[in-house]
């Protein structure tokens, strides 16, 4: 891959403000593409996050929007569309979690993980797919690039958390099914599910020693990853080095699929 390999490309993240966001925004405008940062609500950190790509020499713009209103992501391509240009990329990260048993998870708190992390990724996707199907299609290579962030957990259940993983699992057959419908429009669509990354939405099940060790044993690989490991996939997926690759969801997670409790015999 050379070094800039989404030079004159315009990429739109959400939920860019830190964690993996953050981290892949900074690593696809390390490679040439200008950025739209996404942010709900921190403002300070979505600019800071403009100020390092600009101090590198990059271009990028910072934009407020709850993913999960119809109207804010349509402003938000339109933002993109006019300071940047149309975009060739779509990175749909942001996400939330709200934590409960079943028995007294509310239906608000319920009702707040499916439209942020599942409703939020079908309305950028939508939008993303009518911006590339409006441009002339090119005649090789990608029309567009759409990349959901999903999670381990759209395949291994988590309990405590099932309106996450209701969401990381839709997530992945919304992936599979958009990946069937938009191929023939040379729209490339696909995933990156994480496992264990140290970001301030799971930080107290690695800030301290005696938590950090719990979760290794479910790492085969001994290290808990770091946004930049997601990153560093996004960007792979995002180029043209990755082409032929649609449909699919690309698993970083130091081998936490591979159910490692099943490693002594079961």
């Amino acid at each position: 891959m050379s070094d800039r390999p989404l030079e004159g490309r315009v990429a739109l993240v959400t939920g860019a403000s830190s964690g993996i966001g953050r981290a892949s925004a900074l690593r696809l405008a390390k490679a040439g593409a200008r950025l739209l940062v996404n942010y709900y609500d921190d403002r300070q950190s979505a600019e800071d996050v403009v100020a390092q790509i600009a101090a590198a020499g990059g271009s990028a713009v910072a934009h407020q929007t709850d993913v999960s209103d119809e109207n804010q992501v349509e402003t938000m391509f339109e933002r993109c569309h006019k300071d940047l240009g149309p975009p060739d990329v779509l990175v749909a990260n942001a996400g939330i979690q709200k934590d409960a048993d079943l028995i007294s998870m509310s239906a608000d708190d319920w009702d707040a993980v499916l439209s942020t992390n599942l409703r939020g990724q079908f309305l950028c996707a939508r939008a993303a797919a009518r911006a590339f199907c409006a441009r002339e299609r090119p005649s090789d290579g990608a029309s567009g690039n759409i990349i959901f962030m999903s999670s381990v957990h759209d395949s291994i259940p988590w309990a405590g958390r099932s309106n996450y993983s209701a969401a990381k699992g839709g997530t992945l057959m919304l992936m599979k099914s958009l990946a069937q419908e938009l191929g023939p429009d040379k729209i490339r669509v696909n995933a990156v599910s994480p496992g264990a990354i140290m970001t301030d939405i799971n930080r107290d099940a690695w800030e301290d020693e005696d938590s950090r060790q719990d979760l290794l044993k479910l790492i085969p690989y001994g290290r808990v990853g770091e946004p930049d490991d997601i990153a560093r996939a996004v960007l792979w997926l995002a180029s043209d080095e990755s082409d032929y690759v649609h449909g699919h969801a690309l698993y970083v997670d130091g081998g936490m699929m591979l159910y490692p409790g099943f490693r002594e015999g079961g």
